[in-house]
Formats: C-alpha cells, sequence, structure tokens
C-alpha cells in the first residue's frame, strides 16, 4: 500500500485482489414513506420530515442472522409501518425544532432519550426522570405507558452531528432489544457538510452508516415468552453491523429477503481524482453495544472529524482531526470520518504492478475477484467459477479485529464485516 500524505489525509491503495464469501445483487423492494423513491441500494438512508416532525412506533418483530436463526426482538418503526431493526435514521439540519411522537404498543411502559440534545420537552413540559412509589428510579424520562400509550418529546436540533436516540426505560434490557436508532443534524452550513467547518465537506452520494449492536439470544427467548430474564448472564453471541451479519450486510438496501432489517452497510465509491471525484466520501460510526467495537478498515484510514456530535477542533477552533488506522467505538461513542481510495501507482496492463502474478492453478479465486489485479479490467477465471465481480471493481474488507466478535453464535466470518467497493472511473460498464 502507498500513501501520500497531504494536508488532511489520502486513503490509498495500489493493489486490491481482495476475496470474499459472497456478494448478492438484488434490487430493493420497499422504501420509506418519507425516504427518496427508489431508495438507493447503497448508503445512508434518511427518514426526513418537512417540519422535523416523526412518529415512533415500539413493536415487536423477528429479524434473521449469518446462521439461519430467527430472533425475536423489539425496535422503532416509523409511525404505522411494519417493526424494523434498528429504528428509523432520523435527519434533520441544525436549528429545527425536533418533535417525535412516541407511541406504544409494548407490554411495558417505554420511553426515547436523545444523548446529546439539550433542553428535552415531553409533553410540552421539560422532560423528567420518573420514580416510583419508594423513591426508585423507573425511567430515565418521561414514558409513553405499556400497551398503547404515547408521549410526545421535542427540542431544537443545536449542534450537528451523529446522535443516536434509545429507550430511557430500562436501557439495559430494552437498548439490547433493539430500541435504538440514529439521528442525524446536518450544519446550516449545507447538507454536503459533516459540522460547520468548511473543510468538512463530503460527497453527499457517498455517506454511509456503520452502527453496531449486539443480541443475547436468551434474552430475546425469555422477552418472547414472558419469561424473566437476569441481567447478570447477559452474554452477547451476536454481534450487528446496522442490523445485519455479514454476508448481509453488503446486501442492498431494504432486499427483499430481509424485510426488517433494512439497511445495507456496503460502501460504494469511485477512486479520487482531483476534478471528476474530488469530494470526500463520509462513515458515520455509532456503537449500540457493550463492549468497544475496533472496526479496521482495511486500505484505508479514517480522519475523525466528529466525536459524539461535536468537532474535533481546539478551543479557538484549531483543526484537530486525526487519522486513525483502526477506529475502536466504545458504547454510546459515535465519530464521523471523512475518506477517500486513490492509486498512486496507475497500475493499468499497461503500467503493470512490479510483481509476478500466479497462474490461474496457483490461484485461489474468490467470488468478488474479476481475474485481473487493475480496476475496471476483468481478467479470466477458472472453467467453473462463479465471479460475482461485474466490471472489474475492487472489493476492500472492512471488519471488526475482536476476532470472538465475527462470528453468529460461533459460526466464524460473520457479523460486523462489510466492503468498500471502488468501482472503475465514470464513464463504466458497471451496472
Amino acid at each position: 500500500m502507498h500513501m501520500i500524505k497531504r494536508k488532511r489525509v489520502v486513503w490509498g491503495a495500489g493493489l486490491a485482489l481482495v476475496m470474499a464469501l459472497m456478494f448478492i445483487l438484488s434490487a430493493p423492494n420497499a422504501s420509506p414513506a418519507t425516504a427518496q423513491t427508489p431508495p438507493p441500494e447503497d448508503g445512508l438512508i434518511c427518514t426526513t420530515s418537512p417540519n422535523a416532525t416523526f412518529t415512533l412506533t415500539a413493536q415487536t418483530g423477528y429479524i434473521g442472522t449469518p446462521d439461519d436463526n430467527v430472533l425475536f426482538m423489539w425496535g422503532f418503526s416509523e409511525g404505522s409501518s411494519p417493526f424494523q431493526y434498528p429504528g428509523p435514521i432520523l435527519c434533520v439540519t441544525e436549528g429545527d425544532t425536533v418533535t417525535v411522537i412516541l407511541h406504544n404498543t409494548l407490554n411495558e411502559d417505554v420511553s426515547i432519550v436523545f444523548p446529546g440534545q439539550e433542553d428535552v420537552m415531553a409533553d410540552g413540559a421539560p422532560a423528567q426522570p420518573q420514580f416510583d412509589g419508594g423513591g426508585a428510579m423507573t425511567s430515565m424520562t418521561n414514558v409513553a405507558p405499556a400497551n398503547g400509550g404515547s408521549v410526545t418529546y421535542s427540542f431544537v436540533a443545536t449542534s450537528p452531528g451523529t446522535f443516536v436516540y434509545e429507550s430511557g426505560t430500562d436501557p439495559a434490557k430494552q437498548v439490547r432489544m433493539g430500541l435504538f436508532g440514529a439521528l442525524i443534524v446536518r450544519p446550516a452550513l449545507g447538507p454536503n457538510f459533516a459540522n460547520n467547518r468548511s473543510d468538512s465537506e463530503f460527497n453527499p452520494d457517498a455517506e454511509f452508516l456503520v452502527m453496531f449492536s449486539e443480541i443475547d439470544p436468551f434474552l430475546s427467548q425469555a422477552v418472547e415468552r414472558g419469561r424473566p430474564f437476569n441481567m447478570n448472564n447477559y452474554k452477547p453471541r451476536y454481534w450487528m453491523l446496522n442490523g445485519r451479519g455479514f454476508p448481509d450486510t453488503i446486501a442492498p438496501n431494504f432486499a427483499s429477503w430481509l424485510p426488517s432489517q433494512p439497511y445495507g452497510a456496503l460502501a460504494r465509491i469511485y477512486p479520487y481524482d482531483p476534478v471528476a471525484n474530488p469530494k470526500w466520501a463520509l462513515e458515520r460510526f455509532i456503537n449500540m453495544g457493550s463492549e468497544i467495537i475496533p472496526m479496521h478498515p482495511h486500505s484505508k484510514n479514517a480522519l475523525i472529524i466528529n466525536r459524539d456530535g461535536r468537532p474535533v477542533e481546539g478551543l479557538n477552533g484549531e483543526d484537530m482531526a486525526w487519522e486513525n488506522y483502526s477506529v475502536p467505538v466504545g458504547p454510546g461513542q459515535s465519530f464521523d470520518g471523512l475518506f477517500r481510495w486513490e492509486e498512486p501507482e496507475d497500475y493499468t496492463p499497461d503500467n503493470p504492478v512490479p510483481v509476478t502474478i500466479p497462474n490461474i492453478q496457483n490461484m485461489v479465486y474468490g467470488p468478488m475477484y474479476s481475474g485481473s489485479p487493475y480496476l475496471g479490467v476483468p481478467g479470466d477465471v477458472p472453467v467453473g467459477t462463479t465471479s460475482l465481480n461485474q466490471c472489474g471493481e475492487f472489493y476492500i474488507i472492512s471488519h471488526n479485529h475482536a476476532l470472538y466478535q465475527i462470528t453468529s453464535w460461533g459460526a466464524p466470518t460473520t457479523g460486523p464485516i462489510t466492503y468498500m467497493r471502488i468501482d472503475p472511473p465514470l464513464p463504466n460498464n458497471c451496472p
């Protein structure tokens, strides 16, 4: 890998010969009512509202896992839409008065807290912790009572960045059961900026969510059957990325075979070009689990420009952004990282890589490999090989380096794994 140092950072690689387990292509089959129609197959899917008013319904449902298990979960859905995991990605603009109406269909009280937001109101009064008759706190904020109750929250989104919303009632149980989602606050400077700094501009067509969560199937089973569960025995067996485990993570948004898990995690970009593609891509990292997730994107570093919904800068506005080879995201944390990919060596068949490529019989071909080490140049693959590479694109893995977490109840090489897909520069023959 060849790196070029610039004022901010360059994410570069020369040769990308990446093999993978599986890649599935499918057209999206559904879209949220407030998202664009049809939604893009890749990238962040915003749920928006002209007046920043959202209705969220807490309800039950089921999700699939890479080991062919089916798990009972809770989740927030938009209005009367079906159950989904995780909750909708709410996108608003700095200065908006955000209103969230919570309807609760579950058999216990539920609430929503908005970490990082100030002066949150509940039903028109300041939101307050709730206590029982003995003085023990039962919820961090006002609740929507069980079996049909509602509550309305409101606040002014004063700081741009990546935030979460989550249940504030018995969060050890309810958040781990799936009552959480992302809140994106766009800056006043413009929707193609990550904060109000002019050097935070990114390509709005290359914005991606990386949301980690975890599941203990024994907790899910106990809740489904109405049985008590001792949270001291809580132990995750599944670690999810955008509500999915690999290889489902690289399936399209709204894949038909994942009806309640709408968000994919494939980062699809074009090579950096100072004229044709000069803007950076943006990844928004969020950890809703209970352990640090040491996410490691191969062949690229993250230029961290926001942390926990605040720009990384000094007291006088000095740029304090830093470059990370790995992005360890702690419980409840968020990071926003700019990135781009370029091949400074400009390897092509006319400018070959300075190594001898092994012949076909001495190589193992993964389904993502085009048969050629050159971007946009499909090559020969062995007879009988199923190639899922479409147009000579590169695939570069991004995964959790805590290896026990890239499993699904022991099934290896699953969990929080995804890929960056680099398409050949336009014009190309990619679908």
